[in-house]
């Protein structure tokens, strides 16, 4: 090798050290940080379930509970609150995107508190919205704090990495899934494309969130649960068999358009809620009582919370869903409703849970009408409305491999690519760019989900005449 090859290969290893230590250095830490606070989040939202099974009365405060939640907001969230839902995620999602307004330290504890208000009284929401939006409220503060020595030599990139590592943590340590953490924070972004460049730094404090969850005696103890049910399913059942494939197919488009509803629903809720009740105190008292409504209009309290067990021993939750008979054919549907209500008011906490019991349920139903494995097609459920809704096929198969197990790869598979492209370009973040559309289009390329209608044209449109 010429010498001047071998010093530039010399220089090259070098440099990648320098850039494994320097991260190693900041998201270590950063990830046992964000891990703590995911342990205190995930324990606090199992007391407020466990304190709302105990008193259901509680359900009736749930309108005054939202006026506390949009005043907190409204006279401290400042930039952590744009008046729709999800906002904190989209927010960290533009800051990724385009630095420039930063990303408030309050965030993590407001989300946080409220999240738990809004499951203490029985709001439809999930966890992994709070997580992500304490991650990366967390990684900017720690970047704020500092000392400049060392900021200064941060650039633009090094920030961006870091808000990209504190969603992998959030994601990775709330759900017990590191490499499913990781995928998710780079395949999120942007529609068709992965950052490979935070791939590194996004995987180790992934992993270090869910190291740290555990050590605090934090467990996840559903999906373990579910993994079991899944692997007692009759051996016989051959996973890559044409015909078990075809109705694979059959369901995962059933996904992709259910988690394009869900995402449409919750958007134009949103928008609804925002254009005929313009005072922000207003929409969750309303989405609360509505949610009281439905709930004694059909005469269950199933439908609220995270799904993810219920007050009732024969109840439907995300875990009975995996049983035949576990959920009804209207279960999903329920859930969804109540879920878009619930966060399109004003509501906190994320979308991925209500997503996982919807997409349980629905599968639930699907195979008892294609006469296929309850079991699996729950689990598939699971994974493809979450992938059509986020357009993460790559992230959920990853997902699915580290809840269910590497047997149900190629189902897994062909589920979650199948339910993207199905779903569409809706999301339910409407920050997410579009960088490469799921089929022929004229869309500009890194155009946010938010803005495609503006690009969307209709067809046969007539030229004004002259």
């Amino acid at each position: 090798m010429p010498q001047f090859q071998l010093q530039a290969f010399l220089q090259n290893q070098l440099t990648l050290i320098r850039y494994i230590i320097k991260w190693i250095a900041f998201v270590i830490p950063l990830g046992l940080l964000i891990g703590s606070a995911n342990a205190l989040f995930i324990t606090a939202l199992e007391e407020a379930t466990l304190t709302r099974y105990k008193y259901p009365f509680l359900l009736f405060f749930l309108p005054l509970a939202g006026i506390f939640i949009a005043a907190l907001y409204k006279y401290f969230g400042q930039a952590s609150d744009k008046q729709h839902a999800e906002a904190g995620n989209n927010l960290i999602m533009d800051e990724i995107h385009k630095p420039g307004g930063g990303v408030p330290a309050r965030m993590a504890p407001l989300v946080l508190v409220t999240t738990v208000i809004t499951h203490l009284f029985g709001g439809s929401a999930g966890r992994e919205g709070t997580a992500v939006q304490m991650g990366g409220s967390i990684a900017a503060a720690v970047h704020g704090l500092l000392p400049h020595f060392i900021r200064k030599h941060l650039t633009a990139s090094d920030l961006r990495t870091l808000l990209i590592v504190g969603v992998a943590a959030g994601f990775g340590g709330v759900f017990g899934v590191p490499f499913a953490g990781a995928i998710f924070a780079i395949e999120v972004l942007a529609i068709g494309r992965l950052s490979y460049e935070a791939f590194f730094p996004a995987l180790l404090a992934s992993i270090a969130s869910d190291w740290t969850v555990r050590a605090w005696g934090v467990h996840h103890t559903l999906y373990p649960q579910a993994t079991a049910i899944v692997d007692d399913l009759s051996q016989h059942v051959e996973l890559t068999n044409w015909l078990f494939l075809l109705k694979v197919l059959i369901a995962a488009a059933c996904f992709g358009l259910v988690a394009s509803l869900f995402a449409t629903l919750t958007h134009t809720l949103s928008r609804t809620f925002s254009h005929f009740i313009k005072p922000t105190l207003l929409r969750p008292l309303i989405g609360g009582l509505i949610i009281i409504a439905f709930t004694f209009l059909l005469g269950t309290r199933d439908y609220l919370g995270l799904g993810t067990s219920s007050s009732s021993p024969d109840g439907i939750s995300i875990l009975s869903a995996f049983n035949s008979g576990g959920a009804t054919p209207y279960s999903w549907l329920w859930k969804l409703l109540f879920t878009a209500i619930t966060l399109s008011s004003g509501f906190k906490g994320g979308e991925v849970t209500p997503l996982f019991f919807i997409g349980a349920c629905l599968g639930n139903t699907l195979a008892w009408l294609l006469g296929a494995p309850v079991e699996v097609f729950a689990a598939l459920g699971l994974i493809g409305v979450f992938a059509g809704a986020t357009n993460t096929p790559i992230a959920c198969t990853i997902m699915g491999i580290e809840l269910f197990g590497a047997r149900y790869l190629p189902p897994l598979a062909l589920t979650t690519i199948t339910a993207y492209l199905f779903s569409g370009h809706a999301s339910i973040y409407s920050s997410q760019r579009l960088h490469t559309p799921k089929h022929t289009t004229h869309i500009p390329s890194n155009t946010p989900i938010r803005d495609l209608p503006k690009h969307i044209k209709p067809k046969n449109k007539r030229k004004p005449k002259n």
